[in-house]
Protein backbone atom coordinates (compact mmCIF):
# COMPACT_ATOMS: atom_id res chain seq x y z
CA UNK A 1 0.00 0.00 0.00
CA UNK A 2 1.07 3.15 -0.55
CA UNK A 3 3.67 4.62 2.23
CA UNK A 4 3.36 0.88 3.86
CA UNK A 5 0.12 1.74 5.82
CA UNK A 6 -0.11 -2.05 5.91
CA UNK A 7 3.14 -2.82 6.80
CA UNK A 8 2.63 0.10 9.98
CA UNK A 9 2.01 -0.98 13.72
CA UNK A 10 -1.93 -1.93 13.16
CA UNK A 11 -2.61 -0.94 16.79
CA UNK A 12 -0.85 2.92 16.34
CA UNK A 13 -2.97 5.71 15.52
CA UNK A 14 -2.66 7.71 12.19
CA UNK A 15 -5.00 10.31 12.11
CA UNK A 16 -6.72 12.01 14.85
CA UNK A 17 -8.76 15.00 13.58
CA UNK A 18 -10.48 17.84 15.49
CA UNK A 19 -14.29 16.17 14.60
CA UNK A 20 -13.68 13.81 16.83
CA UNK A 21 -12.35 11.12 14.19
CA UNK A 22 -9.66 8.58 14.88
CA UNK A 23 -8.08 6.00 12.56
CA UNK A 24 -5.31 3.50 13.21
CA UNK A 25 -3.23 2.30 10.58
CA UNK A 26 -4.88 -0.82 11.00
CA UNK A 27 -8.32 1.15 10.51
CA UNK A 28 -6.74 2.79 7.07
CA UNK A 29 -5.67 -0.55 6.05
CA UNK A 30 -9.43 -2.33 6.41
CA UNK A 31 -10.77 1.01 5.14
CA UNK A 32 -8.79 0.69 1.75
CA UNK A 33 -9.00 -2.53 1.30
CA UNK A 34 -12.57 -2.14 1.26
CA UNK A 35 -13.34 0.94 -0.97
CA UNK A 36 -10.84 -0.59 -3.59
CA UNK A 37 -13.59 -3.54 -4.17
CA UNK A 38 -16.46 -1.01 -4.84
CA UNK A 39 -14.53 0.92 -7.70
CA UNK A 40 -12.28 -0.34 -10.11
CA UNK A 41 -8.60 1.10 -11.31
CA UNK A 42 -7.83 3.98 -13.28
CA UNK A 43 -11.19 5.67 -12.83
CA UNK A 44 -10.81 9.63 -12.69
CA UNK A 45 -12.39 10.78 -9.32
CA UNK A 46 -13.29 14.24 -7.59
CA UNK A 47 -11.93 14.17 -4.23
CA UNK A 48 -14.10 17.17 -1.87
CA UNK A 49 -11.88 17.22 0.53
CA UNK A 50 -11.75 18.38 4.82
CA UNK A 51 -9.15 18.19 6.97
CA UNK A 52 -10.80 15.30 8.27
CA UNK A 53 -9.90 11.68 8.85
CA UNK A 54 -12.44 9.92 6.03
CA UNK A 55 -11.31 12.43 3.22
CA UNK A 56 -8.26 11.46 3.88
CA UNK A 57 -9.27 7.87 4.06
CA UNK A 58 -10.38 8.35 0.54
CA UNK A 59 -7.72 9.96 -0.71
CA UNK A 60 -5.44 7.27 0.44
CA UNK A 61 -7.78 4.02 -0.43
CA UNK A 62 -8.05 5.78 -4.45
CA UNK A 63 -4.43 6.19 -4.95
CA UNK A 64 -3.72 3.07 -3.98
CA UNK A 65 -6.50 1.70 -5.93
CA UNK A 66 -4.27 3.61 -9.29
CA UNK A 67 -7.50 5.75 -9.42
CA UNK A 68 -6.92 9.34 -10.41
CA UNK A 69 -8.01 11.64 -7.78
CA UNK A 70 -8.42 15.54 -8.37
CA UNK A 71 -8.42 16.81 -5.02
CA UNK A 72 -10.35 19.92 -4.21
CA UNK A 73 -11.90 22.39 -1.57
CA UNK A 74 -15.24 21.06 -0.34
CA UNK A 75 -16.15 24.53 0.11
CA UNK A 76 -15.76 25.30 -2.82
CA UNK A 77 -17.97 27.61 -5.22
CA UNK A 78 -20.38 25.83 -6.58
CA UNK A 79 -20.51 27.62 -9.83
CA UNK A 80 -16.12 27.06 -10.43
CA UNK A 81 -17.05 22.85 -9.06
CA UNK A 82 -19.62 22.29 -11.82
CA UNK A 83 -17.11 24.28 -14.58
CA UNK A 84 -14.33 21.53 -13.73
CA UNK A 85 -17.02 18.70 -13.19
CA UNK A 86 -18.10 19.91 -17.11
CA UNK A 87 -14.44 20.12 -18.28
CA UNK A 88 -13.55 16.86 -17.12
CA UNK A 89 -16.04 14.84 -16.70
CA UNK A 90 -15.14 12.56 -13.39
CA UNK A 91 -16.80 8.78 -13.46
CA UNK A 92 -16.72 8.93 -9.33
CA UNK A 93 -17.43 11.98 -6.22
CA UNK A 94 -15.80 11.21 -2.94
CA UNK A 95 -17.56 14.13 -0.39
CA UNK A 96 -19.14 14.91 2.28
CA UNK A 97 -22.66 13.31 2.54
CA UNK A 98 -24.56 16.25 2.68
CA UNK A 99 -22.59 18.42 -0.25
CA UNK A 100 -25.36 19.23 -3.49
CA UNK A 101 -25.16 16.84 -5.79
CA UNK A 102 -23.07 17.49 -9.26
CA UNK A 103 -24.47 14.78 -11.20
CA UNK A 104 -24.29 11.32 -8.73
CA UNK A 105 -26.39 8.70 -9.73
CA UNK A 106 -26.04 6.37 -7.15
CA UNK A 107 -24.60 5.80 -3.85
CA UNK A 108 -21.20 3.07 -4.13
CA UNK A 109 -20.02 3.48 -0.43
CA UNK A 110 -20.41 5.73 2.92
CA UNK A 111 -17.65 5.95 5.29
CA UNK A 112 -18.12 8.57 8.99
CA UNK A 113 -20.12 11.11 6.70
CA UNK A 114 -18.08 10.96 3.43
CA UNK A 115 -19.75 9.03 0.27
CA UNK A 116 -18.32 7.55 -2.89
CA UNK A 117 -20.79 8.36 -5.74
CA UNK A 118 -21.03 7.08 -9.12
CA UNK A 119 -21.66 9.52 -11.98
CA UNK A 120 -23.42 9.48 -15.79
CA UNK A 121 -20.12 9.75 -16.92
CA UNK A 122 -17.69 7.55 -18.30
CA UNK A 123 -13.51 8.23 -17.33
CA UNK A 124 -11.66 9.91 -20.13
CA UNK A 125 -8.19 8.42 -21.73
CA UNK A 126 -5.52 8.45 -18.90
CA UNK A 127 -2.02 8.87 -18.99
CA UNK A 128 -0.94 5.29 -17.33
CA UNK A 129 1.58 7.39 -15.41
CA UNK A 130 -0.93 10.14 -14.36
CA UNK A 131 -1.42 9.69 -10.58
CA UNK A 132 -2.81 12.53 -9.13
CA UNK A 133 -4.30 16.48 -10.22
CA UNK A 134 -3.66 19.14 -7.96
CA UNK A 135 -4.88 22.66 -8.59
CA UNK A 136 -2.49 25.44 -9.46
CA UNK A 137 -1.95 27.53 -5.99
CA UNK A 138 -4.37 29.89 -5.75
CA UNK A 139 -6.86 28.89 -8.59
CA UNK A 140 -9.36 25.94 -7.30
CA UNK A 141 -11.95 27.27 -9.92
CA UNK A 142 -9.65 27.43 -12.81
CA UNK A 143 -9.45 24.42 -14.94
CA UNK A 144 -5.13 24.79 -14.93
CA UNK A 145 -4.52 21.61 -13.12
CA UNK A 146 -0.64 19.96 -12.23
CA UNK A 147 -0.38 16.25 -13.87
CA UNK A 148 1.68 14.52 -11.26
CA UNK A 149 3.06 10.92 -11.91
CA UNK A 150 3.71 7.40 -9.77
CA UNK A 151 6.58 8.48 -7.12
CA UNK A 152 6.36 12.20 -7.06
CA UNK A 153 4.32 12.23 -3.84
CA UNK A 154 6.58 9.05 -2.65
CA UNK A 155 9.52 10.29 -2.89
CA UNK A 156 9.04 14.00 -1.82
CA UNK A 157 7.49 12.59 1.77
CA UNK A 158 10.02 10.04 1.97
CA UNK A 159 12.81 12.85 1.78
CA UNK A 160 10.70 15.57 3.80
CA UNK A 161 10.45 12.72 6.67
CA UNK A 162 14.40 12.15 6.41
CA UNK A 163 15.05 15.41 6.40
CA UNK A 164 13.24 16.39 9.29
CA UNK A 165 13.83 13.28 11.29
CA UNK A 166 10.43 12.20 11.42
CA UNK A 167 9.15 9.08 13.15
CA UNK A 168 7.01 7.21 14.91
CA UNK A 169 6.73 9.18 17.86
CA UNK A 170 6.07 12.25 16.02
CA UNK A 171 2.19 13.94 16.53
CA UNK A 172 2.29 16.63 13.61
CA UNK A 173 0.05 19.45 12.87
CA UNK A 174 -2.16 20.17 10.08
CA UNK A 175 -3.96 22.49 9.71
CA UNK A 176 -2.85 23.59 5.95
CA UNK A 177 -5.65 22.12 3.40
CA UNK A 178 -5.23 18.77 2.37
CA UNK A 179 -6.11 19.77 -1.49
CA UNK A 180 -3.04 22.00 -0.56
CA UNK A 181 0.29 20.83 -1.95
CA UNK A 182 2.50 21.30 1.34
CA UNK A 183 -0.87 20.44 3.20
CA UNK A 184 -0.70 17.26 1.76
CA UNK A 185 2.96 16.70 1.93
CA UNK A 186 2.94 17.03 5.45
CA UNK A 187 0.25 14.19 5.81
CA UNK A 188 2.63 12.15 3.63
CA UNK A 189 5.46 12.36 5.35
CA UNK A 190 4.01 11.64 8.63
CA UNK A 191 2.60 8.15 7.38
CA UNK A 192 5.52 7.45 5.08
CA UNK A 193 7.13 7.90 8.95
CA UNK A 194 4.50 6.02 10.38
CA UNK A 195 3.57 8.82 12.63
CA UNK A 196 0.55 10.25 13.61
CA UNK A 197 -1.30 13.01 11.42
CA UNK A 198 -3.32 15.57 13.51
CA UNK A 199 -5.87 17.10 10.98
CA UNK A 200 -7.41 20.30 12.04
CA UNK A 201 -10.41 22.35 10.37
CA UNK A 202 -10.82 25.12 13.34
CA UNK A 203 -8.54 28.11 12.66
CA UNK A 204 -5.46 29.10 13.83
CA UNK A 205 -7.14 32.07 15.75
CA UNK A 206 -9.68 29.91 17.28
CA UNK A 207 -9.71 28.60 20.96
CA UNK A 208 -10.63 24.98 19.88
CA UNK A 209 -7.46 25.15 17.54
CA UNK A 210 -4.95 25.19 20.44
CA UNK A 211 -6.88 23.12 22.96
CA UNK A 212 -7.18 20.79 20.47
CA UNK A 213 -2.73 20.71 20.10
CA UNK A 214 -2.40 20.60 23.39
CA UNK A 215 -4.57 17.46 24.50
CA UNK A 216 -3.25 15.71 21.62
CA UNK A 217 0.29 16.86 22.42
CA UNK A 218 0.92 18.32 18.53
CA UNK A 219 4.91 17.79 18.20
CA UNK A 220 5.76 20.36 14.96
CA UNK A 221 3.97 22.78 12.97
CA UNK A 222 3.91 24.23 9.17
CA UNK A 223 2.61 27.01 8.21
CA UNK A 224 2.52 29.06 5.66
CA UNK A 225 3.91 33.26 5.85
CA UNK A 226 0.60 34.25 6.38
CA UNK A 227 0.19 31.53 9.24
CA UNK A 228 3.43 33.14 11.35
CA UNK A 229 2.02 36.61 10.60
CA UNK A 230 -1.25 35.47 13.06
CA UNK A 231 1.37 33.91 15.23
CA UNK A 232 3.07 36.47 16.29
CA UNK A 233 0.41 38.60 16.28
CA UNK A 234 -1.56 36.60 18.72
CA UNK A 235 1.58 36.32 20.47
CA UNK A 236 2.42 32.25 20.04
CA UNK A 237 5.89 32.85 21.97
CA UNK A 238 4.04 33.07 25.14
CA UNK A 239 2.29 30.23 24.93
CA UNK A 240 2.76 27.28 26.84
CA UNK A 241 3.45 24.29 24.69
CA UNK A 242 5.73 21.66 25.96
CA UNK A 243 5.65 18.77 23.51
CA UNK A 244 5.70 21.61 20.30
CA UNK A 245 9.62 20.94 19.30
CA UNK A 246 9.89 21.80 15.38
CA UNK A 247 8.70 24.65 13.38
CA UNK A 248 8.53 24.41 9.74
CA UNK A 249 7.77 27.40 7.08
CA UNK A 250 6.85 26.79 3.46
CA UNK A 251 4.40 27.99 0.31
CA UNK A 252 6.43 31.21 0.29
CA UNK A 253 8.91 33.87 1.63
CA UNK A 254 8.75 35.08 5.09
CA UNK A 255 9.91 38.85 5.70
CA UNK A 256 13.02 38.88 7.41
CA UNK A 257 11.81 39.95 10.49
CA UNK A 258 9.57 37.18 10.84
CA UNK A 259 12.09 34.57 9.22
CA UNK A 260 14.67 36.40 12.79
CA UNK A 261 11.71 36.31 15.44
CA UNK A 262 11.00 32.67 15.20
CA UNK A 263 14.17 31.58 14.20
CA UNK A 264 15.56 33.10 17.24
CA UNK A 265 12.72 32.09 19.51
CA UNK A 266 13.00 28.58 18.11
CA UNK A 267 17.06 28.48 19.05
CA UNK A 268 16.72 30.33 22.84
CA UNK A 269 13.66 27.34 23.22
CA UNK A 270 15.33 24.42 22.56
CA UNK A 271 13.40 23.93 19.39
CA UNK A 272 13.75 23.58 15.66
CA UNK A 273 13.00 26.20 12.99
CA UNK A 274 13.10 24.89 9.70
CA UNK A 275 12.42 27.17 6.51
CA UNK A 276 11.46 25.22 3.27
CA UNK A 277 10.48 26.35 0.04
CA UNK A 278 8.94 24.13 -3.06
CA UNK A 279 5.70 24.07 -5.43
CA UNK A 280 2.98 22.36 -6.65
CA UNK A 281 5.20 21.24 -9.52
CA UNK A 282 7.60 19.61 -7.72
CA UNK A 283 4.92 17.92 -4.97
CA UNK A 284 5.25 20.63 -2.23
CA UNK A 285 8.90 21.34 -1.53
CA UNK A 286 12.78 21.39 -3.19
CA UNK A 287 14.56 23.08 -0.58
CA UNK A 288 14.60 23.13 3.44
CA UNK A 289 16.83 25.49 5.10
CA UNK A 290 18.94 23.19 8.25
CA UNK A 291 17.57 24.21 11.77
CA UNK A 292 21.33 24.79 12.77
CA UNK A 293 21.54 27.27 10.11
CA UNK A 294 18.28 29.12 10.39
CA UNK A 295 19.49 32.32 12.85
CA UNK A 296 22.95 32.56 10.03
CA UNK A 297 20.96 32.56 6.69
CA UNK A 298 17.92 34.84 7.36
CA UNK A 299 16.16 34.05 4.93
CA UNK A 300 17.22 31.71 2.89
CA UNK A 301 15.30 28.34 1.59
CA UNK A 302 18.85 26.86 1.86
CA UNK A 303 19.99 23.60 -0.21
CA UNK A 304 17.96 20.91 -2.54
CA UNK A 305 16.27 18.07 -0.43
CA UNK A 306 17.95 14.78 -1.07
CA UNK A 307 18.11 13.59 -4.64
CA UNK A 308 17.03 16.89 -5.97
CA UNK A 309 19.43 19.90 -7.80
CA UNK A 310 19.32 23.25 -7.94
CA UNK A 311 20.94 25.67 -10.44
CA UNK A 312 19.83 29.25 -11.49
CA UNK A 313 19.65 30.37 -15.19
CA UNK A 314 20.44 33.82 -16.62
CA UNK A 315 17.64 35.00 -19.53
CA UNK A 316 19.42 32.91 -22.02
CA UNK A 317 18.57 29.43 -20.39
CA UNK A 318 22.56 29.43 -19.06
CA UNK A 319 23.73 28.14 -15.88
CA UNK A 320 24.59 30.63 -13.47
CA UNK A 321 28.20 29.79 -12.18
CA UNK A 322 28.97 32.23 -9.90
CA UNK A 323 28.10 33.13 -6.52
CA UNK A 324 25.55 36.39 -5.33
CA UNK A 325 24.72 36.37 -9.38
CA UNK A 326 20.35 36.37 -9.85
CA UNK A 327 19.01 33.99 -11.84
CA UNK A 328 15.81 32.22 -11.92
CA UNK A 329 15.78 29.11 -9.61
CA UNK A 330 15.40 25.55 -11.56
CA UNK A 331 15.18 22.20 -9.72
CA UNK A 332 16.05 18.97 -11.15
CA UNK A 333 14.85 15.81 -9.11
CA UNK A 334 12.59 12.91 -9.09
CA UNK A 335 9.84 14.84 -7.35
CA UNK A 336 9.41 17.13 -10.49
CA UNK A 337 5.56 16.51 -12.14
CA UNK A 338 4.38 15.80 -15.30
CA UNK A 339 3.20 19.39 -16.66
CA UNK A 340 -0.46 20.74 -16.64
CA UNK A 341 -3.52 19.78 -17.97
CA UNK A 342 -6.37 23.02 -18.64
CA UNK A 343 -8.92 20.11 -20.41
CA UNK A 344 -9.92 16.83 -20.38
CA UNK A 345 -7.77 15.52 -23.43
CA UNK A 346 -4.72 16.74 -21.90
CA UNK A 347 -5.37 13.87 -19.42
CA UNK A 348 -3.79 11.61 -21.89
CA UNK A 349 -0.23 13.91 -21.95
CA UNK A 350 2.96 12.33 -21.24
CA UNK A 351 5.86 13.93 -18.98
CA UNK A 352 6.58 17.45 -20.58
CA UNK A 353 8.70 18.39 -17.51
CA UNK A 354 11.29 15.54 -18.03
CA UNK A 355 12.94 15.90 -14.73
CA UNK A 356 13.52 19.75 -14.30
CA UNK A 357 10.94 22.94 -13.36
CA UNK A 358 12.11 25.90 -13.85
CA UNK A 359 9.80 28.14 -10.63
CA UNK A 360 9.99 31.86 -12.18
CA UNK A 361 11.68 32.82 -9.35
CA UNK A 362 14.49 35.05 -9.14
CA UNK A 363 17.38 34.08 -6.81
CA UNK A 364 21.29 34.17 -5.70
CA UNK A 365 23.01 31.65 -4.07
CA UNK A 366 26.09 32.81 -1.55
CA UNK A 367 29.22 31.36 -1.10
CA UNK A 368 28.18 28.55 1.22
CA UNK A 369 25.53 27.51 -1.35
CA UNK A 370 22.53 28.71 0.19
CA UNK A 371 19.91 29.71 -1.97
CA UNK A 372 18.29 33.40 -1.03
CA UNK A 373 14.91 34.09 -2.70
CA UNK A 374 14.56 37.84 -3.78
CA UNK A 375 11.24 38.04 -6.26
CA UNK A 376 9.23 36.53 -8.96
CA UNK A 377 10.31 36.65 -12.59
CA UNK A 378 6.65 38.30 -13.02
CA UNK A 379 6.53 40.26 -10.22
CA UNK A 380 9.18 42.86 -11.71
CA UNK A 381 8.04 46.88 -12.53
CA UNK A 382 10.46 48.92 -14.66
CA UNK A 383 9.95 52.52 -13.46
CA UNK A 384 11.52 55.03 -14.53
CA UNK A 385 13.91 52.98 -16.32
CA UNK A 386 14.70 51.29 -13.21
CA UNK A 387 13.57 47.05 -13.04
CA UNK A 388 11.76 47.73 -9.08
CA UNK A 389 10.52 43.82 -7.59
CA UNK A 390 7.13 44.28 -6.20
CA UNK A 391 8.13 41.31 -3.99
CA UNK A 392 11.11 43.59 -2.47
CA UNK A 393 8.90 46.43 -2.20
CA UNK A 394 6.62 44.36 0.41
CA UNK A 395 9.09 43.17 2.46
CA UNK A 396 10.35 47.19 2.76
CA UNK A 397 6.96 47.83 4.08
CA UNK A 398 6.84 44.95 6.55
CA UNK A 399 10.21 44.89 7.63
CA UNK A 400 10.41 48.64 7.95
CA UNK A 401 6.91 49.36 9.58
CA UNK A 402 5.36 46.13 10.16
CA UNK A 403 2.33 46.65 8.25
CA UNK A 404 0.32 44.06 5.84
CA UNK A 405 0.44 45.03 2.11
CA UNK A 406 -0.08 44.47 -0.65
CA UNK A 407 1.89 45.29 -4.74
CA UNK A 408 0.96 45.43 -7.98
CA UNK A 409 1.03 47.58 -10.85
CA UNK A 410 2.09 48.35 -14.07
CA UNK A 411 5.30 50.20 -15.61
CA UNK A 412 3.76 53.95 -15.35
CA UNK A 413 2.89 53.12 -11.31
CA UNK A 414 3.42 51.01 -8.79
CA UNK A 415 -0.13 50.72 -6.57
CA UNK A 416 0.43 49.34 -2.85
CA UNK A 417 -2.65 47.88 -0.75
CA UNK A 418 -2.73 48.57 3.07
CA UNK A 419 -4.79 48.17 5.82
CA UNK A 420 -3.71 50.41 8.20
CA UNK A 421 -5.53 53.93 8.16
CA UNK A 422 -3.48 57.28 8.40
CA UNK A 423 -0.02 54.96 7.48
CA UNK A 424 -0.16 55.84 3.56
CA UNK A 425 2.36 58.74 3.38
CA UNK A 426 4.61 56.54 5.72
CA UNK A 427 4.80 53.53 3.23
CA UNK A 428 5.05 55.66 0.23
CA UNK A 429 7.96 57.56 1.79
CA UNK A 430 9.48 54.63 2.96
CA UNK A 431 9.69 52.83 -0.35
CA UNK A 432 10.48 55.96 -2.02
CA UNK A 433 14.13 55.96 -0.11
CA UNK A 434 14.35 52.80 -0.10
CA UNK A 435 14.20 52.45 -3.93
CA UNK A 436 15.43 55.77 -4.87
CA UNK A 437 12.32 56.55 -7.21
CA UNK A 438 10.14 59.35 -6.45
CA UNK A 439 7.38 59.57 -4.72
CA UNK A 440 5.05 60.08 -7.68
CA UNK A 441 6.03 56.49 -8.98
CA UNK A 442 3.51 55.36 -5.92
CA UNK A 443 -0.20 55.34 -5.11
CA UNK A 444 -0.86 53.78 -1.62
CA UNK A 445 -4.96 52.41 -0.69
CA UNK A 446 -5.60 51.81 2.58
CA UNK A 447 -8.24 48.70 2.16
CA UNK A 448 -10.27 46.70 4.67
CA UNK A 449 -8.71 43.36 3.98
CA UNK A 450 -5.61 42.08 1.72
CA UNK A 451 -7.09 39.29 -0.04
CA UNK A 452 -5.74 35.80 0.12
CA UNK A 453 -6.49 32.36 -1.19
CA UNK A 454 -6.67 29.25 0.64
CA UNK A 455 -3.11 28.58 0.80
CA UNK A 456 -2.62 31.73 2.91
CA UNK A 457 -0.89 33.51 -0.86
CA UNK A 458 -2.02 36.85 -1.38
CA UNK A 459 -4.85 37.36 -4.69
CA UNK A 460 -3.48 40.16 -6.34
CA UNK A 461 -6.06 39.79 -9.13
CA UNK A 462 -9.15 40.24 -6.68
CA UNK A 463 -8.04 43.02 -5.35
CA UNK A 464 -6.93 45.00 -8.40
CA UNK A 465 -10.47 43.83 -9.19
CA UNK A 466 -11.88 45.10 -6.34
CA UNK A 467 -10.55 48.67 -6.02
CA UNK A 468 -10.50 49.14 -9.97
CA UNK A 469 -7.04 50.00 -10.10
CA UNK A 470 -6.54 48.82 -13.71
Amino acid sequence: MIFDIDKKNKLSTAIIDDSGNRLTYGDLTIFCDALKRKIPERKLVFCLCKNTAPSLAGFLALYDNKDVALLLNASIEKGLLDNLYNIYKPEYIWCPSNMEGIGETEIIEEYLGYVLYRTTNDTPALNPDLSLLLTTSGTTGSPKLVRHKYGNIEINAQNVANVFGWNTTERGICDLPMQYTMGLNVINSHLYAGATVLLLSNHLLSPLFWNFIKEQRGTNFTGVPYSYEILKKMKFTQMDLPYLKTMAEGGGKLSNSLFEYFSEYASDNGKRFIATFGTTETSARLAYLPAELATKKCASIGFAIPGGTIVLKDDQGKVVANSNVEGELCYQGPNVTMGYAESVEDLVKGDEFKGEYCTGDIAFRDEDGCYFIIGRKKRFLKLFGLRVSLDQCEKIVADGLFIDCACSGNDNRMFVYVTEVGKEEQVKKLISIKTGLPLTSFTVKCVDEIYRNESGKINYRKLDNEYGIF
